[in-house]
């Protein structure tokens, strides 16, 4: 049994902030959840695949997070209990319906779950999604904890439930990837199906319709509003004159900074969890009883500006600050130690932070740069691709595993905005430049958003080459299904749609499928990809080799070694394909048998045939 169906209410278990957001859906009677997956949100879908095979939870991986909403608003408006997930990038894909979906409502509860990445550790931006709180006029709740992350995730279904619109839950990568203590409490019975009831005039969002839906969610946000005055995640803490304001993980931090600065009888602090609407009330009583206000808070200045717009209105006249003062920053995320300095710094404390360990004579430590893994078929399809194409041309690439191609001495990697644009950039750049094009995208990805985009490539005759980076999986985000994978070695039944099949039919005449671990025959089709006039597309075909190993897949292969008597120390095995089996000993070339996975692209790289497989 999965241990998030464990029913004993009362115990208390070790979760994952994530664990706990899945764990709290469960006690709130969820039954229907989809998401694309995208960290750090993704291990709250993967519990729920598991348990989705043991219970009659409902769980997709849907195409992309547009089709997830899209899909959990069917079943929501119906009246099942619903969860979405994504990270915060994939809301830009899902707010085109999430903003009209606020308008429409829904009969059972939705939770939106929305997860921040302060200091870009897996995002290619860094956007404050609490703006999208504000975008939408739907609530939005941020917990600081995992045992408010499981509280909040049942406050939040029974909230949408109330106001009839979906809820928003923020959680930010150091909170979905915190351990905590969290108190189980009862599991609720799952509703599996529902009666969708037809009402055109209100679920038909045409303008006529929508300009009343719209009068009704300023209603329903004046009643969340009045939920927030109320609500046990709003409160201020202590009597003190020194007023600090702070959510989500930041307010860890501050509760334990004035306790380490031993100012708890000095200080007030307003703890916003229930964060949008703010509850101005409270918010105006706390600023009324300070003499001056700190705002903690991680990326922008959204409630320093509010309360500072709040004082305003209300003639209060108290210092606010935030942004600025002592290291805050609208940039990366907060720890311990800056907070705790900003706030010595702001009300005037003796502090003198911890002296550092002296290690002036500790010899640095190598970088550690993230890296293809070895065996990666990723790094076989670039060299072949870079042997004919060359460094002149311009290599628009998009989000995955293979991102990693932008690093030397692969090099591979020349534009990536967002899912899906190398195969739409690669159209821009293929007009506005005399460039030879080639465009790399996953399978993923490509099922995500570049579909459309080489949609648009045929439509408007662009000349340019896609390559599908196809390794048989989700494999950047934790080995996920997408809709070309077969999941039949997974035990879950799944229709695969064929890749080549769908880029056929959207009328691409010149593709090629290719098994990059046999280089000649690939470096041929990639020349002749590059002597078509117009859209070329190869599919690069082969498991990535994690995913191959864990699903058993994997074909065991010998690992190989340099023979020294042949090698003449060229160094191409290393210093064009960067493989971590391979390392320098001496002045001699070696090959980790224990990393080597046996792809062979080293030995068919090797000018002198050195590299052999191992006879053991």
């Amino acid at each position: 049994m999965h241990k998030l169906l464990i029913d004993t209410p009362g115990e208390e278990v070790l979760l994952l902030g994530n664990e706990a957001i899945a764990r709290g859906a469960l006690e709130a009677g969820v039954s229907f959840t989809t998401c694309y997956p995208g960290t750090p949100s993704s291990e709250i879908p993967e519990n729920f695949f598991k348990i989705s095979q043991e219970t009659d939870l409902y769980f997709e991986y849907s195409t992309n997070e547009k089709v997830a909403l899209e899909v959990g608003a069917g079943a929501a408006v119906a009246g099942l209990r619903t969860m979405v997930t994504m990270k915060h990038v994939g809301m830009n894909v899902a707010s085109d319906p999430m903003m009209t979906l606020a308008y429409v409502g829904v009969k059972g509860g939705m939770v939106i779950i929305n997860a921040d990445d302060p200091s870009l550790f897996s995002s290619q931006n860094e956007q404050d999604n609490r703006y999208y709180a504000r975008l939408s006029g739907l609530p939005m709740l941020e917990p600081t904890n995992t045992q408010e992350m499981k509280d909040m995730t049942m406050e939040a279904f029974d909230l949408s439930e109330e106001l009839g619109l979906p809820v928003i839950i923020r959680t930010t990568t150091r909170l979905a990837h915190i351990r905590g203590a969290v108190r189980l409490g009862e599991l609720k019975p799952v509703k599996t199906s529902a009666h969708f009831e037809k009402n055109p005039f209100h679920f038909v969002a045409v303008p006529a319709v929508a300009r009343n839906l719209h009068k009704v969610l300023l209603e329903k946000y004046d009643q969340a509003s009045e939920k927030s005055e109320s609500g046990s995640y709003n409160e201020i803490i202590g009597e003190g004159k020194w007023g600090i304001v702070a959510n989500g993980a930041s307010f860890n931090y501050v509760k334990d900074a004035v306790s380490d600065l031993g100012i708890e009888d000095k200080v007030s602090i307003l703890k916003l969890g229930f964060s949008w609407p703010m509850p101005q009330e409270l918010c105006t009583r706390f600023l009324k009883a300070v003499d001056k206000v700190l705002v903690v808070e991680e990326l922008e200045p959204i409630n320093e500006t509010e309360l500072k717009a709040m004082a305003q209105e209300n003639g209060i006249s108290v210092p606010i600050k935030g942004k600025g003062e002592g290291a805050f920053s609208r940039l990366y995320e907060y720890d311990p130690g800056m907070v705790r300095k900003a706030i010595a710094q702001y009300f005037g404390i003796d502090y003198k932070p911890h002296e550092m360990v002296d290690s002036s004579d500790v010899p640095a430590l190598p970088g550690r740069p993230p890296n293809l893994c070895a065996g990666c078929p990723h790094r076989a399809t670039y060299y072949a691709v870079k042997q004919v194409y060359g460094t002149d041309t311009v290599y628009p690439t998009d989000i995955g595993c293979y991102t990693l191609g932008l690093l030397p001495p692969i090099s591979m990697a020349d534009f990536v905005i967002c899912m899906g644009s190398s195969v739409s950039s690669g159209c821009g750049f293929s007009r506005a430049t005399d460039q030879k094009v080639v465009s790399f995208i996953g399978d993923s990805t490509f099922f995500h958003s570049g579909i459309t985009g080489l949609v648009n490539a045929v439509h408007n005759n662009h000349k340019f080459t896609l390559v599908i980076l196809d390794n048989g999986t989700t494999a950047m985000t934790g080995h996920q299904i997408h809709p070309g994978v077969d999941t039949t070695p997974m035990g879950v039944e799944r229709t695969r749609i064929s890749i080549e099949n769908v880029v056929r039919g959207l009328g691409v005449e010149d593709v090629h499928i290719v098994k990059p671990f046999k280089l000649k025959k690939t470096i041929e089709a990639v020349k002749a990809s590059m002597e078509y006039d117009g859209i070329s597309v190869i599919i690069s075909q082969e498991f990535c080799p994690l995913f191959a190993k864990a699903t058993g897949q994997f074909k065991k292969t010998k690992p190989f070694y340099v023979n020294y008597n042949k090698c003449k120390n060229h160094r191409d095995c290393i210093n064009l394909l960067a493989c971590p089996a391979m390392y320098i000993e001496g002045e001699q070339v070696e090959i980790d048998k224990n990393l080597c996975v046996g792809c062979s692209i080293c030995a068919q790289v090797c000018p002198e045939n050195a590299i052999l497989p191992l006879k053991e």
